[in-house]
This record gives C-alpha cells, structure tokens and sequence, in this order.
C-alpha cells in the first residue's frame, strides 16, 4: 500500500485531524479557511476599506502559512499523488453524471463538461458562478465562519451556533444536488 496514492483510512486520518485541533485549541486558535482569506485580504491592504480586515497580522500568519500550504498541497495532491485511478463513486452516481453530460464522471476530479471555459461562458454559468461565490462570501461572513471552522473547529469546541451553521450547510448542499443542479444541467 503506498500512503500516497490511496486515501488514508479514518482511524489515522481521523486523530490527525484531531491532533491538529487540539494543538490549535490549546494555542488559542481558531480554524477555518474563511479566516485565512481574511488574513490574505488584511494583508494586501483591505484594511483601508473595511474595517473588518483591520487585524493583527502578525498574530495570524499562521493563517497565511496555511492557505499558501493548502494551494501547494492541492497542487502536488492533484498533479503528482492522484495515481491515475478511477474516483470511487457509487455506480447511481456515475449513472446520474453521465445523464447530465458527464462523460468522464468518474475518471477525474475535474470533468471537462463542468470546469471547461467552454461551460464557463455556456448559459450564463459565468453568472451562476459569480452569484454563487457572493452567497457562499456573504453566507461564510453572516455564519461567522466557513464550512470548514464551523464542522471542524467549532463541532470539536461544542459550539451550539457552529452546529446549526453545518445543519445548514448540510442542508443547503442537499437542496443544491437534488433540486438546482438538475435543473442546471438537465
């Protein structure tokens, strides 16, 4: 078994991440990719637009060192570590996927019939996306956090808005799948 080219079962990546969670809790951190990008954007001057960004950065470099460390992780994960094996997808899944027009559903992380810029300037998908991006910002922002602080950080300190954050998430995501998905490729 080579530990780079297969997911790692959950009994080890489980308490890593929990590993990573207490370090984190007892160091007075918080986690979330939401709150990295805030970090980014105070750093490069969105500070002097808003006071939101107005933070000590160099309290939160850490948080800069990790958005650098996931784009280079995905990077090698995707160009170099991904085996050239087919995704494990349920076979409904593949047979719902190629229905849309997903011919490779299955065979790649990026299928060319969604992440082409051939889709991109398509039926107004430009347009999806933008909208898409300004609801997931302002949802992140109104949440006070992303999916990943909420589920992660906040679930592993108890938090009772964090819960109902990822019910929403959750939620939001089903309703996304079974009713407008179909509609944007049917």
């Amino acid at each position: 078994m080579n530990i780079f080219m297969e997911p790692w079962p959950w009994y080890i990546s489980g308490p890593l991440i929990a590993l990573v969670m207490l370090f984190l809790i007892l160091s007075g951190k918080e986690f979330g990719v939401s709150s990295n990008l805030r970090t980014m954007c105070s750093a490069l001057g969105a500070s002097k637009a808003s006071d939101f960004f107005k933070i000590d950065i160099k309290s939160q470099q850490w948080n800069i060192l990790f958005i650098v460390g996931t784009i280079i992780g995905g990077f090698i994960a995707s160009s170099f570590l991904n085996g050239n094996v087919p995704i494990p997808l349920a076979e409904n899944s593949l047979q719902i996927l190629k229905a849309y027009g997903f011919t490779d559903a299955g065979e790649t992380y990026m299928p060319q019939a969604f992440f082409s810029l051939e889709q991109l300037v398509k039926n107004g998908n430009f347009i999806y996306l933008v909208l898409g991006g300004f609801f997931v910002g302002f949802g992140a922002r109104y949440a006070g956090g992303c999916t990943s602080g909420h589920a992660i950080s906040g679930l592993s300190n108890l938090q009772l808005p964090s819960l109902i954050a990822v019910i929403g998430f959750f939620s939001g995501g089903q309703l996304m799948v079974h009713f407008i998905f179909p509609l944007l490729f049917s």
